[in-house]
Order: C-alpha cells, then structure tokens, then sequence
C-alpha cells in the first residue's frame, strides 16, 4: 500500500477494524475510506456494490461482523449466521467486481473443531465438528475463508484470510450480555469493588457510559436499582460468580498487535509466500481461573469468587499455532499484563 491509496477498513468501529484505522492514520494512510451502519447496510448487496462503485478502494479490510460471546451465540444463532455471511459475501463480492488489489478477510479461532489438535494449525480447519454455543459465528466465518479461496481460484483476486485469537483492548465491547471474556471480567469486577465500596453514584456513571441497566440484563430485575442490577448478573457486595469451571484455557492478543498483523500482511503478502490462510496469535494461552486471579489483583477487588461449573465453559482449550506469521517475521509486542493494565485504565478514563 502507498501512503495515498485508497483503503476500505469495513466495521471501522469495531475492535479490530478501529485498531486497524488508528495504526494506519497514525502511519501516514491519509485516504481511509469508512461507514458507519446508517450510511451502509453491509447485509444489502445493491447497497455494496453501490458504496464500492463510487468509492473504488484498492485495499479492503474486512473487519465488520456480528460479534459475541456464548451467550449471545446461544440466543441468537440465526442473527449471528445470517449477518455476518451476509456482510461477507457482499464484500468479498463487490472487492472482485471492482478490482480491489488486495483484501483481508478477518475470521476468528471458533472455525476450528471443538476438539482440534493443540495449538490449533490452519489445516486442522473443517476437520471435526465445532462447539456448539459458538457454531453460528464459526461456521459464517468457514464461509468468508472458502468464499476468499474460491475467488482466488476462479478469478485470481487477492484475498486473504486471517484468523486472530480473542481480541481485546481499549474500545472493546464491555455490555455484559455480549462482551467476550476480558472486558466482561473486567466490567464485573470493577463494578463489584464499586458496590463494596457502596459508591453508588460511580454505578450510575458507569451504567450511563456503557449501556441502559435494564437492557444489559435478562431477565431484568423488579426495579433498576443498581443492586438489583448488579445481582440480577451475579454481582453480589461480598462475591461474584463467573460462568463454567474456570477450568478451560484460552489465548488473548492485543487489539493493536492485530492490527500491526493485518497492516503487515497487507504489505508483505507477495513476498513472505505464505498462502491464503494464516493465524494470528499471542502464543501462549492462559486458564480463565488464573486469568480471573490476574484481574482481580489489576481491579484490587477483595471479595469471593465463584465458578458456576453448572454453565458451559466451551472449549477446553484454544491455542492457535502462529508459526507460520512467526516465521515470516512478525510477532506480538504487548504481554498480557500490560495489555490487561492498558485495557482497564481506558475503561475506568471513560466515566472519570
């Protein structure tokens, strides 16, 4: 890419597309071409093919999907299967129609089977069956990688495919009801030493930032008190209680260390030889218990915790091989620790 050309980032408001937007405008990109969802229904083929018409990018990163945890998967696995083939396909689609030089598709580690090999290898893809409570974001983003294959096979286009591990990060999603595991913990626990505290105007503060109280909570509580609220999600003065084991391990990478993935990859493809598919991880995984104890000690919150092994935990373990990028160069900068620390300081700056 040239510091002039004209770069689509699609779901620039997401984690991984913001982080993708402010790595390049911070670099000198200075024709980043964005939309926001009530200028582009990216589900709409006629309303693509349009935008891409009278925006001619030459580069795309597809970042925009419908994203969510277990419970949000659970809840409403037609949404998450529709809209984000959809928002593949007609991306994918219209990049070929109007010639973009190169696009980054980006998937997530839940294409892989529930029981893949460990670490996880781009070829273990589609060879045994998914988790259940995340099988509509999985098998819609196996869609987006085969349709990128497919157009580099029959019309020779440039699309690749990347496949992070958990994002988080400054800007993440922290509604409890579909954030993912980082934010989530994050939010309850800070919430919880606020309610030790018994600060209850810092509640108020942090509902009017992050969501309405009752629309972050089902089945919603009697009244909207802040603590009927908070133990309606498990959030007591004395302890909090956390879904599954704590048992299973997962892998997290900085939002901005993806990013630095993509931009690199975008600018290096040709030349690292390195094939249609590649993921993008930290290396190494973490269990949610230890993880619980990391954010527990980052918060400073003192009270009980609790694991309800009666709700699912997912898979045991998700740990993907990064080799492949590793060997081409790339690598992560941002530990776990720090990020954790960088992440919650931005949470706690938006209601001071």
């Amino acid at each position: 890419m040239k510091k002039n050309s004209l770069i689509y980032i699609a779901g620039h408001i997401s984690l991984a597309g913001a982080a993708i937007y402010n790595l390049l405008k911070s670099s000198g990109y200075h024709n980043l071409i964005t939309a926001n969802d009530n200028e582009l229904n990216l589900t709409n083929q006629s309303e693509v093919d349009s935008f891409f018409h009278k925006e001619q990018p030459e580069y795309v990163f597809l970042a925009a999907s419908k994203s969510g945890g277990i419970m949000a998967n659970r809840e409403n696995p037609a949404d998450f299967a529709y809209q984000n083939t959809m928002i593949a396909a007609n991306t994918i689609h219209s990049s070929y129609k109007h010639n973009v030089k190169r696009l980054i598709n980006i998937g997530a580690s839940c294409i892989y089977p529930k029981h893949a090999n460990q670490p996880m290898k781009e070829e273990d893809l589609m060879t045994g069956p998914l988790e259940p409570s995340v099988e509509p974001t999985g098998l819609s983003k196996i869609v987006s990688i085969k349709l990128c294959n497919y157009y580099n096979r029959q019309y020779g286009t440039n699309f690749i495919s990347v496949t992070p591990t958990n994002l988080y990060g400054p800007g993440d999603n922290f509604a409890l009801q579909t954030a993912y595991v980082i934010p989530a913990l994050i939010r309850k626990f800070h919430l919880a030493k606020i309610l030790s505290e018994s600060d209850m105007q810092l509640i108020i503060d942090d509902f009017k930032m992050f969501t309405s109280p009752l629309s972050d909570v089902t089945p919603p509580p009697e009244n909207d008190s802040p603590i009927a609220v908070l133990s309606n999600i498990n959030i007591q003065k004395d302890h909090v209680t956390i879904w599954g084991s704590g048992k299973a391990f997962r892998e997290f990478l900085y939002a901005e260390d993806f990013a630095d993935a993509c931009v690199y990859l975008m600018n290096n493809h040709e030349s690292a030889n390195i094939g249609e598919f590649i993921n993008v991880g930290a290396g190494s995984d973490i269990s949610i218990h230890d993880l619980v104890l990391k954010v527990v000690a980052l918060i400073g919150y003192k009270g009980k915790i609790v694991f309800d092994s009666s709700k699912p935990d997912g898979p045991p373990k998700k740990l993907l091989d990064s080799s492949l990028i590793r060997s081409v160069g790339w690598t992560n900068k941002i530990t776990l620790d720090e990020g954790l620390k960088r992440t919650y300081e931005w949470y706690v700056s938006q209601t001071d």
